[in-house]
């Protein structure tokens, strides 16, 4: 159900996405827009601490990612490690050092074309090259244990091809039957729903929500604030996302879900012991929440309202934002009045999902289809519907473009290839119905290899890539059905 519940997490500020761009691998989704692809769960760990796992298993602990950059003969490819950590009683510390050896290959091709062909370059004239701030990325985490239910946590990162640095601080508290997280980043990265990023300078936001209960009922109340002028990071869209502008928002939203098993195979004690001439043995399945074969349909409906306490007909309207790289760059209106002051929506989301085996035996014992359809704004889907039905009866009717309109389709499919990997497709349709009628048009698709760990019970590794946004990285991800 975790996934059904990021449909309504999708209305604020802390949906964290996995992204290659940031040293601590982290971007929020812009809140109120389509629920994005491969959404990380709460519980993902730390970038430090998973490069402190991933080490052991790639040559010199360094691991690669890919990232489109600017300037550009940077290049994408990146190699990230871990260069420093130091763990305590209640306090962890680690060190992230990244290199993007693109354009320190092509300089020192360079360097070596231009001499005589008998001529080799001054050591000096090498290591100059080695010398470039621009090659290289700094980014420092510290997680500090306040108490069995409280946590601190904070992140600041430098890049040398850029003036400035990140940084982020988050304090954590959990109650009996909530949690409240009281969260400040500068500037904050954010990934819409067109697979752009923008930079906002300074977010702060204050949640309350509350543990999934056996009615199934859920709730959350939140506060946020954001200042200054929202920039493109990588996005060429002259649509400022309304949810970045300046100011300081209210949210609050309510939701039930429910979930159903058509048929389930429970697993028994004699699928996990086995009897050998040597004895018993335990025979577990490399992921614990994929043991057991099974068919069910899950839901969930919500209601969220929103209300801009500041924010909306102040000095920065009709202000200037540059949009695009250092080569190509143009300036579109910032207009805080297309941000409705008050609204009231509603959600919903129905998922169904098929496994056939336990993940167990070496070869073919998964396929799991997961199948998912997401109504982020039932006003928005009415309103679409409505001029779809006119169009029919008194011809083409015009409507203005609308993400939330359109119903989105998600497809996850698995299967194991050998052992504890698994092959995995996440792919995301969209029902537009712009033309008079709905058409399925493949918004996004995110392939992944993933080797689960035993060890961990529902935790693994996974090596994915967005052909959207040509990123792609390797994280390890913990309980993320």
């Amino acid at each position: 159900m975790s996934k059904l519940r990021q449909v309504m997490d999708a209305a604020f500020w802390d949906l964290t996405l996995s992204s290659p761009q940031t040293l601590d691998a982290c971007a929020k989704s812009v809140p109120g827009e389509p629920l994005p692809l491969r959404a990380s769960p709460t519980s993902r760990a730390l970038r430090p601490q998973q490069l402190a796992l991933l080490g052991s298993g790639f040559p010199l602990g360094i691991v690669p990612s890919l990232s489109p950059t600017s300037p550009k003969e940077l290049g994408s490819f990146a190699l990230q490690s871990l260069l420093f950590q130091h763990e305590a009683a209640n306090w962890w510390v680690g060190l992230v050092g990244q290199l993007r050896p693109k354009k320190l290959v092509s300089s020192i091709k360079a360097e070596v074309m231009e001499g005589d062909e008998l001529e080799i370059p001054a050591f000096k004239d090498v290591v100059k090259h080695f010398l470039d701030k621009s090659l290289y990325s700094l980014g420092l985490c510290s997680q500090f244990s306040l108490s069995p239910a409280s946590s601190l946590f904070f992140s600041t990162e430098v890049h040398g091809k850029k003036k400035g640095h990140r940084s982020k601080a988050m304090f954590f508290h959990q109650l009996p039957y909530h949690d409240v997280s009281l969260e400040a980043a500068w500037p904050e990265l954010f990934l819409d729903s067109k697979g752009g990023y923008w930079d906002l300078p300074s977010s702060v936001s204050l949640d309350l929500s509350s543990h999934a209960s056996e009615s199934g009922l859920r709730y959350r109340i939140g506060l946020h604030k954001s200042s200054g002028q929202p920039q493109a990071f990588s996005a060429t869209s002259a649509d400022v996302p309304p949810a970045l502008m300046p100011g300081l928002c209210a949210n609050a939203a309510v939701c039930y879900e429910k979930s159903k098993d058509l048929w389930r195979q429970r697993e028994t004690r004699k699928d996990v012991e086995i009897k050998t001439e040597k004895g018993r043995f335990r025979w577990l399945s490399y992921d614990r929440r994929l043991r057991e074969p099974h068919a069910a349909i899950s839901g969930i409906i919500g209601a969220t309202c929103t209300s801009w306490l500041a924010g909306r007909g102040d000095s920065s309207v009709g202000s200037k934002l540059q949009l695009g790289d250092n080569d190509v760059r143009h300036e579109v209106s910032l207009d805080v009045n297309r941000r409705s002051l008050f609204g009231v929506d509603a959600f919903s989301s129905m998922c169904c999902t098929f496994q056939h085996g336990r993940f167990k035996k070496d070869f073919l014992d998964l396929t799991r289809l997961d199948a998912r359809l997401d109504i982020c704004s039932a006003s928005a889907f009415l309103k679409s519907t409505t001029n779809l039905v006119s169009s029919l009866f008194k011809g083409p009717v015009k409507q203005g473009e609308d993400s939330l309109s359109s119903p989105r389709l998600n497809f996850i499919f698995h299967q194991q290839i050998a052992g504890p990997i698994v092959f995995r497709v996440d792919s995301r349709l969209a029902l537009d119905s712009s033309s008079g009628r709905f058409i399925p048009q493949v918004e996004d698709t995110v392939y992944s290899l993933n080797y689960s760990l035993a060890l961990l019970e529902s935790g693994k590794v996974v090596a994915w890539y967005s052909p959207k946004r040509k990123e792609g990285m390797v994280e390890v991800r913990l309980y993320e059905f």
